[in-house]
Parts: structure tokens; C-alpha cells; sequence
């Protein structure tokens, strides 16, 4: 049920309002709670397939919850068959893999059929449990969002949720040939939003997004920043050690993409950018490389092998090197050995590879999208670009050439901005957002029955 009056109809425009970080609870944090991702596993590779930064987000979020002692439970489909049930990804985390539809070959554009399946073993699990065994749901994405509505309502206790991106944005800013997100989603975040106790956002314009796109209630919404490994991201042995490590040259200009392959995430205007720099000065193709380090991803399985065929047709296919999608610690030694990073995204909640890459020394070039101007200090880390043309990302990488000690400088500036960015942090304030969620919703039940 909806914890506020709905003004939805209403013709008055959300104003762009201040969130904040946490809210005043109750001083009991939840014990045990049921995190929900439906459609991509924590135990996925990133990069590929559906996989991404909510992945990384789960798995970094879960671990620093259970070391702040509350015990975490992760619901996600089953994709392989013969997998455990369970599995602990660390002390005080387990996975329960919920069999919902074939194993393989289903896209998440077929998941919404499934939840029904997956609501059925959720609760399954749940039956076996003491009355109360889970505190709290939170629920990741709007499909594990529907199941994490009848959950919580079931159990009764609060569900939060986090969007991670949403239709209604990422249609407002589609790349060209990228494929609308369907009505039966914006539908389903719109009953999330109504049904949800607390709305965790990524940053303040995700948070005012929800209230001007979906009529969420400005009171139910808290901006939690993603945070990252700074052990495992951090400048380590330095950039040339990396290079060693990876068999790049040692004095090249190395502009590097690292995610998803999809249109979304515009590798393309790299390469155009790429392009275009090589036009400016020729003499740059001798020591430019560029990664390009990921697997297809949504609409992007469409045309598997677009963008290299993209690299051939601009000329450039002798100085790109596809990379297919890599670990943790081996990504830290990409970001590394990179020169800057470049993120050309038409939508990010947050863009959490850019906080990696600062971490570990990297700067970054990105679009002044979503969450981008937050994980980014413009000039200062790195540079915003307004827009997607690749003359413009070319310009940003020219500066890069022109001055490579721009490099270290900017590069020594993005480890000092990341480590604003801990996991802990992050997890100390999602727990309050927990906490306040149970106060509430203690208060509520309360008063339905005084």
C-alpha cells in the first residue's frame, strides 16, 4: 500500500528539491533481510549479458551490510542448471537461486512472464523460516520490485526499493537505433513507486527524477552514493606496471571503454571520437590504443558485432582492441593502465565505473548525464561533455595528447575524489534508510490496530 496521498493528475510541475542522505528511526536496525535481483545473478560476470554495475553494487552493498551484522539473503534466477540453492558469497551473505522459467536463452524482456514462477519459490524459501525471519525486503530493479511488493506485503514488513535506471529516463534520452523501453515497465516503476516504504537513489537528480517522472513522494525518497572497492581500485604500482602486466606500450595515448557493448552506453562515439582525433593529427596513430573491454549487451545482442564493424568503416580497426569482459582485480589493472577513461552514456543512474576508475588513478571523460556530474569532478578529475558528439569527446582526448602530464595531474585528483566513495559509507547509510523504513512502518501497524 501507498504511504502517502497519490497526486498523480495533478497538473503542478515537482520542484527540483534537496533529498536527504538518511532519516530519524528507531534505534533497532533489521537482523536478516531479503534483497531481490530477479533478472541478473551477483554471482555474474559484469560486463556481459545483463550484468553490470548493479551486480558489482549487490555484491559490494551485501558484504559491508553483514559486516555491520546484518545478515543478507539474495534471491536471483536460476540461468544454469544444477546450480545449489544456496551459495555464501560471504560470511553473513547467502544466494538462493529460484528456479523461474528455462535456464537459458530467456531475455529479460520475457522475465515479467516469469515472476510468478520466481514469487512461488521466494516464498517457498520464506515458508521454511520462523515467523519473522526477515526483517525487511529491498528490492533492486522493477522487476524483483513487483516480486518485493507482494513479499513484503506477505510478511509484513517494508519494502525498500532502488530503481537503478528507469524507462521513463532512459526513454527521454535514447541513443539513436536504441529500442524504447515498453509501457508494461514504466507501468510496473509507476506501482513500485506507490507500493514502495523508502525509494533509495543513486544521487539527487535520480531522487528529483522519481518525484517529476513518477509522482514519488519527496519524503519517501533518501540519496544513498553507490561506493567502490578502494582496495581493490586504488593506483596500486602505478600505470606502467599495469601496462607491463597487459602488454600495452608504455608511452601510448590509451583512451579506454569498459562495459556493456550496447547502444546505450555509446562505445560508438568513442570510436567516432577516435576517428576524429586521428584526422586531426595522424601522427597520433603510432601510439594511440583503445580498449574496448566488454561483452554485447541488451539491444546490443542485436548486432553482436556492430562496433567492430564500425572500427573498420572509420579506419581506425588497426589501433581497437576488443577485450571480451574481465574480473574484478584484472579490470582494476585496465583502469590503471588507461590514460582516461571515456563514458559517452545517453543514461546512468550513477556510473559507478567511473568512481573505479578514479580510484585507481584513471581520469575520466564523460557525458554530463544522470549520475555522472557527481561520480566526476569537471576539470578537475576529469571533463563533462554536453551531449554526444564526437568532435566534442575528440577535443577532450586532444587535451590528453597535447599534454600527457595532464594525465598524472588529473590522474592523482580522481584517487583523491574517489575516496569519497566507500563501500562503508554507503552501507552505514542504506542501513539508516532500513531503520527508518521499520520505524515507520512499526508506527503504521500501530496505529491500524490502537
Amino acid at each position: 500500500m501507498s504511504q502517502y496521498v497519490s497526486r498523480r493528475g495533478s497538473s503542478r510541475v515537482a520542484p527540483r528539491l534537496r533529498f536527504p542522505a538518511a532519516f530519524p528511526g528507531g534505534p533497532r536496525k533489521p537482523r536478516r533481510i531479503a534483497m531481490l535481483s530477479v533478472h541478473t545473478s551477483p554471482l555474474h560476470q559484469p560486463g556481459t549479458g545483463d550484468a553490470g554495475g548493479m551486480n558489482v553494487y549487490i555484491v559490494e552493498l551485501a558484504r559491508r551490510l553483514a559486516a555491520i551484522n546484518i545478515e543478507v539473503e539474495i534471491f536471483t534466477r536460476s540461468t544454469t542448471g544444477g546450480l545449489p540453492p544456496v551459495v555464501e558469497l560471504a560470511p553473513g551473505v547467502l544466494v538462493r537461486h529460484v528456479d523461474a522459467g528455462p535456464y537459458e536463452g530467456l531475455a529479460k524482456e520475457e522475465l515479467p512472464a516469469q515472476l510468478c514462477a520466481f514469487t512461488h519459490g521466494v516464498m517457498q524459501a520464506w515458508a521454511g523460516q520462523r515467523p519473522g525471519y526477515y526483517d525487511l525486503v529491498h528490492s533492486h530493479y522493477w522487476l524483483s520490485g513487483h516480486v518485493g511488493w507482494l513479499a513484503a506485503q506477505r510478511w509484513g514488513v517494508p519494502l525498500v526499493h532502488a530503481m537503478h535506471t528507469m524507462a521513463k529516463v532512459k526513454n527521454a534520452a535514447l541513443a539513436t537505433g536504441d529500442t524504447p523501453e515498453p509501457a508494461a515497465r514504466v507501468i510496473g516503476e509507476t506501482q513500485i513507486v506507490d507500493a514502495a516504504n523508502r525509494l533509495i537513489a543513486n544521487t539527487a537528480e535520480e531522487a528529483d527524477e522519481l518525484v517529476r517522472f513518477y509522482d514519488a513522494d519527496p519524503g519517501s525518497v533518501a540519496v544513498v552514493h553507490p561506493g567502490v572497492n578502494l582496495d581493490r581500485f586504488s593506483p596500486a604500482d602505478g600505470r606502467a606496471a599495469a601496462r607491463a602486466r597487459l602488454g600495452l606500450p608504455k608511452d601510448a595515448l590509451i583512451p579506454l571503454f569498459a562495459g556493456r557493448i550496447q547502444p546505450l552506453k555509446a562505445p560508438d562515439v568513442l570510436l567516432r571520437a577516435v576517428a576524429a582525433l586521428l584526422d586531426r593529427d595522424p601522427t597520433l596513430r603510432s601510439r594511440i590504443v583503445v580498449p574496448v573491454v566488454g561483452g554485447p549487451s541488451g539491444s546490443g545482442l542485436a548486432k553482436p558485432e556492430g562496433l567492430q564493424k564500425l572500427a573498420a568503416r572509420l579506419g581506425i580497426a588497426d589501433v581497437v582492441r576488443f577485450q571480451p569482459p574481465v574480473g574484478q582485480e584484472q579490470l582494476a589493472d585496465w583502469f590503471r593502465a588507461a590514460s582516461v577513461l571515456v563514458m559517452p552514456s545517453h543514461s546512468e543512474s550513477f556510473g559507478l565505473v567511473a568512481i573505479e576508475a578514479q580510484a585507481a588513478g584513471t581520469p575520466v571523460v564523460a557525458a554530463a548525464v544522470g549520475g555522472l556530474p557527481v561520480a566526476v569532478r569537471d576539470g578537475v578529475s576529469g571533463f563533462l561533455i554536453p551531449g554526444h558528439d564526437p568532435q566534442a569527446y575528440a577535443r577532450a582526448l586532444a587535451r590528453f595528447a597535447d599534454s600527457p602530464e595532464l594525465v598524472a595531474r588529473m590522474g592523482a585528483a580522481a584517487a583523491a575524489h574517489a575516496q569519497g566513495f566507500g563501500w562503508d559509507t554507503a552501507a552505514s547509510a542504506t542501513a539508516d534508510v532500513y531503520t527508518a523504513a521499520m520505524h515507520e512502518h512499526r508506527r503504521r501497524v500501530r496505529s491500524l490496530h490502537a
